[in-house]
């Protein structure tokens, strides 16, 4: 059953309330009813309600879904647990959200220094001429003759002696237990794995097909489901790809989710028109042109014993919804749960579940997540800020150190994921798409995973991968080296560009129409792998590597192998956004003072 404690001000003041609220009653949203405790204070922290809300109420947001509210005197036990019984009744009848007001007071005003009488003196005046809740109700039952003085000191006197003896205990522990803070402790998931370890990511071409197949295939009842003319040119269009062994973006996260589930991991993805996909891109909801409501989703029928496929478009809400997910994924670490912006900057009105749960969700609160945050980003055009999923804000949030070079170790990628907070990655091929997906539950351990989308790279005839770079024996690409031209005289390569998403297809139109491609060696940075660099060679003659954490080792080798270039570093953003202020000091921090970086 699902239990919110909230303030009275924060419920009448914070807009994910109403977020919430607007949930309760959508099919893939709703927990069939919460029961919402409000803590009535009658004031928050100093401001008097007259100043902070325009309605009576401090739970009148309520009424927005017609949620019943109990108001009742915090004062009277008796009462509050009569309502409460009610609420619960009325949840587990009709599984809606039901609120509870709590009308009480602060003794000691915010905390236990704080002096209310500077800003509510007549209000504190009568609360400090009034009992304490505890000794209104001992006096009531005694004065019933329910209970005597001697039974009331026994009670309270049995309790401060459970509280003394619980803190000196507390006093004697030497270490904390994670799990003793944990509600849902994940029971199973850490024992008998080896830490450092990563499951294959890659996976039989048989599958790759099969799934390939089923979601560029028409429903099942073709001929009674009217498909729109549009939908049958792109299934066309993924199944000539499956018979060629291509792979565009939608196609391989469609493998991805596919192969997951056939493992049963069941996918969740939710967000704003992910249903169809922003961009026209992904059609897992194909819709009958002339019945409504008559769907066929190609996902959820892939194999007869398969994990569920959850794919939801939410209200257009990021703040609620994101922490909807985040809980979601909390609850389950064999899920893949991810949520997609509509645009990257989308996220900025979700940042406090990102600056406050998910940066620093294990470190502050003692939990993992593996959640995916998808965000579109990508300079189209479309102003700095609604291009931008603000790449520079996660990266500065990341907990690793840019003076440090860690120990170079066999295990150094698998490491860095393991002390990281979380994975920001920017993506620009399917192949690594599909693996840095499957790679979230692969993990002997949970981090959420921040993945800057494509938006013009969804159709780019450049961005594919093959099936051979998802097949069994293939990771996620950390690096890939230059294999044309300029691997093959590196010490007559003049310039090694880093650069990251979809900039890198300007760049290298660029050196091949100039015919630099001797001169010129083009590296791509987008996210971390397990794979060891000389495993990667066979690939790509252009280098991959990741943003966070930052792969010092591969970066050293590739520095050193062209020992005369000059390095730099090319974005699509301004200096003071994308990744350049992430990456110099961590350069320098490689390059150790040798060689400088423009």
């Amino acid at each position: 059953m699902s239990v919110l404690l909230h303030g009275d001000a924060a419920f009448a003041g914070q807009g994910v309330v109403f977020e919430t609220m607007h949930l309760s009653e959508l099919p893939d949203y709703t927990t069939h009813g919460t029961i919402h405790i409000v803590v009535n204070n009658q004031i928050g922290f100093t401001t008097d309600p007259r100043f902070s809300r325009s309605s009576p109420y401090c739970t009148d947001v309520a009424r927005v879904v017609n949620a019943p509210i109990f108001h009742v005197n915090a004062d009277d036990p008796e009462s509050v647990i009569h309502v409460c019984n009610m609420a619960a009744e009325w949840r587990g009848t009709f599984h809606k959200d039901v609120v509870i007001d709590l009308v009480c007071y602060r003794r000691n005003g915010h905390n236990e220094i704080d002096e209310p009488m500077f800003t509510q003196p007549l209000m504190y005046t009568k609360i400090r001429a009034t009992k304490p809740c505890l000794e209104k109700y001992s006096d009531q039952l005694v004065q019933e003759g329910i209970v005597n003085e001697a039974e009331v000191k026994d009670v309270k006197d049995k309790y401060d002696k459970i509280c003394e003896e619980a803190f000196e205990r507390a006093r004697q522990e030497t270490h904390i237990k994670y799990k003793d803070w944990i509600d849902s402790p994940w029971s199973g998931f850490f024992e008998g794995k080896d830490p450092l370890k990563v499951n294959p990511t890659g996976v039989i071409e048989d599958t790759l097909v099969h799934i390939g197949k089923r979601i560029s295939a028409p429903p099942p009842n073709a001929a009674e489901f009217k498909m729109h003319k549009g939908i049958e040119r792109i299934l066309k269009a993924r199944m000539e790809m499956v018979e060629s062994r291509i792979t565009d973006w939608a196609l391989g996260e469609a493998m991805a989710f596919g192969s997951l589930m056939k493992e049963g991991i069941h996918v969740r993805l939710s967000g704003q028109d992910v249903e169809r996909g922003t961009f026209s891109h992904r059609h897992h909801v194909l819709h009958h042109q002339t019945v409504d409501k008559a769907t066929y989703r190609p996902l959820c029928n892939l194999y007869p014993d398969q994990a569920p496929y959850t794919v939801c478009n939410s209200s257009l809400s990021e703040y609620g919804v994101l922490g909807f997910e985040l809980g979601y994924s909390m609850t389950n670490p064999n899920a893949l749960v991810i949520w997609e912006a509509q645009f990257g900057d989308f996220c900025n009105t979700a940042q406090c579940i990102i600056d406050q749960l998910l940066s620093s969700g294990q470190a502050k609160w003692v939990r993992q997540t593996g959640i995916v945050l998808y965000l579109p980003h990508g300079m189209e055009g479309q102003g700095p800020e609604h291009s931008s999923a603000r790449l520079e804000r996660f990266l500065q949030m990341s907990s690793d150190d840019p003076d440090y070079f860690p120990p170079e170790s066999d295990d150094f990628a698998v490491r860095q994921l393991h002390d990281i907070n979380w994975i920001v990655a920017n993506c620009t091929t399917p192949g690594n798409l599909f693996h840095i997906l499957r790679r979230q539950i692969a993990l002997p351990f949970r981090k959420p995973l921040i993945l800057m989308t494509p938006k013009s790279l969804l159709r780019h005839p450049e961005a594919r991968s093959s099936f051979d770079e998802m097949v069994e024996g293939t990771e996620f690409m950390r690096i890939i080296p230059d294999k044309g031209p300029a691997s093959e005289n590196p010490s007559g390569v003049e310039k090694v560009i880093f650069c990251s998403g979809k900039v890198y297809f300007d760049i290298l139109h660029a050196i091949k129409d100039k015919k630099l491609e001797s001169k010129i060696a083009l590296t791509r940075v987008e996210q971390v792998s397990i794979q060891h660099f000389l495993k990667c060679m066979h690939f790509d003659r252009y280098m991959f590597f990741k943003l966070t954490p930052f792969p010092f080792d591969l970066l050293k080798q590739e520095c050193a192998k062209y020992s005369n270039a000059s390095i730099i570093w090319c974005q699509e953003e301004h200096k003071n956004q994308g990744g350049w202020t992430y990456v110099e000091p961590r350069f320098e921090t490689t390059l150790a003072g040798q060689r400088d970086i423009m």
